[in-house]
Formats: C-alpha cells, structure tokens, sequence
C-alpha cells in the first residue's frame, strides 16, 4: 500500500483541489470517488474531470444506486455523463438481499423502526460500498463539517476503520455551503433540480424531503427520527459545536442553479 499516514498532517494543510490533484497523481484508480450526486459531490466531480491524466488512469468515480433514489438524481447522472468525460460506475444492492429484506419487513419497513432503517441502508448502501472498495487505498467523500454536529471534526485524511487499508479523504470538509455554491456558480457546475425546492442533502426519495432555508441542513433526512442521523457510511466523529449555516440558503441555491447547465460533450457508456 502507497499509505497516507505519513502524508496526514501535510495533506490536511492542502486545498481541496490540490488534494485531488495529487491523490490522481500518487493513487490514481487505487482511489475511488463514491458520488451521491449532491452539490458537494458535483463540485468534487468537476475537480476530478479538470485533473484527470491524459491516460485516463486517475480516480474511479462510483455511485451507489441503491433503487429508491429521486427521478431528479438519475437526471443528473445522465447530465453529468454528458458534459465530463468520465466513466461512472454504478453499484447496486444484492438482488436476494433485497427480496429477503423486502418480503419480511415490506418496502417501506424504515418508517416503522431505527432498526429497519438501518437494516435497509445496509442492504442498499453500507454493503454495496464495502464491494465497490475492494482493493482501494482512498476513499474519497463529500463531508464538510458544517453538515452537522457529528461530521464538525471531520478530517481531511485520516485512516477508516470500517474498510481496514484504505484511507477516507474528505477534501471539502472545511468549506462552508456558500463556497460550494460559489464553486458551482463560477464553474457552471450540473446541480440536482431538488436543491432549488429546498432539498440540502439528497439521498434516497422516501427517506428526504425539503428543508426551511434556515434549518440544520440534516434535518430532511429521516425526519421522522431523533438522535444521530447517519446511514452507516460515515461513522459518527467526536461531537463539537458547529457553526450555523446561513440564512437566506435556498435563494443562493436557486440563483446558482441559473449558471448549472453546461453544454454537453460526448455521451459516455457506463
């Protein structure tokens, strides 16, 4: 393994670009991009096109398709085909799992317990991400520490523990909302339609919904819960207090959805 546990603290000093930049350089598809199609993630994506080898070795960028995502994130991805060319694998939940889980506790069975809402992240998103990661040695993310009390320490690299090897790379974790929308603005960067009808973080249809513009960014996603909101990817760092966001949010948002639709390249094949 190349590691990074030498590169940690040097690596952490870095922009978000410049670690894109040279995790192409040292890792190239030995480092895997899981994108979820959210603001955050499209401004990585656009990184990763722009510092991409003329050989097309550089960072594997995968999706986890887990069968229940909004019409509008398939949108995107065929948007995001078009305009960078890079192949996007997406990974999908194991088809017995699904029927088992899907004929004992119904289709819907993460509205009735905490353990059933985990239960189907794990069979649509948590084990479909431990296959796609096999053989990785970065795993990259979108997480900022403005999303929520528990990801307000994120590093930027650090070791992951749920996949022994590898190392979770967070380049935007100390970027504020308004310098992702900036990015998307100046970039003209593809956004998902939901973030100008109040959509914050995007994940599956039946578990988010829109959010006020002033509300914990969190709080559309498995709103019928209390406590710590993760779906098993991320493992919950250590509590600090996070800024707020701020106001005014879902004005911004429409306002760089003006400036989200480029021309399209070539048409890829997944």
């Amino acid at each position: 393994m190349t590691g990074l546990a030498d590169l940690g603290v040097e690596w952490e000093r870095l922009d978000a670009e410049e670690l894109i930049r040279r995790t192409q350089q040292r890792f190239g598809p030995k480092a895997v991009f899981a994108c979820s199609f959210g603001a955050e993630d499209m401004v990585l994506l656009d990184m990763i096109a722009r510092h991409r080898p003329p050989d097309g070795e550089g960072i594997r960028v995968i999706s986890l398709d887990t069968g229940r995502l909004f019409p509008e994130t398939y949108d995107l991805i065929e948007r995001a085909r078009h305009r960078y060319a890079i192949p996007i694998q997406l990974v999908f939940p194991d088809a017995e799992e699904v029927e088992q889980m899907v004929y004992e506790k119904g289709p819907n069975l993460f509205y009735g317990s905490v353990e059933g809402r985990k239960r189907c992240c794990a069979v649509r998103k948590v084990k479909p991400l431990d296959r796609a990661l096999a053989g990785a040695e970065v795993w990259i993310v979108g997480l900022r520490r403005q999303q929520s009390t528990e990801r307000a320490v994120t590093p930027k690299v650090s070791a992951d523990p749920s996949h022994p090897g590898t190392y979770k790379m967070s380049p935007l974790a100390d970027w504020t909302w308004n310098q992702v929308l900036d990015y998307v603005k100046q970039q003209e960067v593809p956004i998902s339609d939901l973030h100008a009808r109040g959509f914050v973080s995007i994940g599956c249809a039946p578990c988010t919904r829109a959010v006020p513009p002033d509300a914990d960014p969190r709080s559309g996603r498995w709103w019928w819960e209390t406590g710590t909101k993760e779906c098993g990817l991320h493992s919950a760092a250590v509590p600090a207090p996070a800024a707020p966001e701020r106001p005014g949010l879902l004005a911004r948002m429409r306002a760089a959805r003006e400036f989200s639709v480029a021309a399209p390249r070539d048409v890829l094949v997944l």
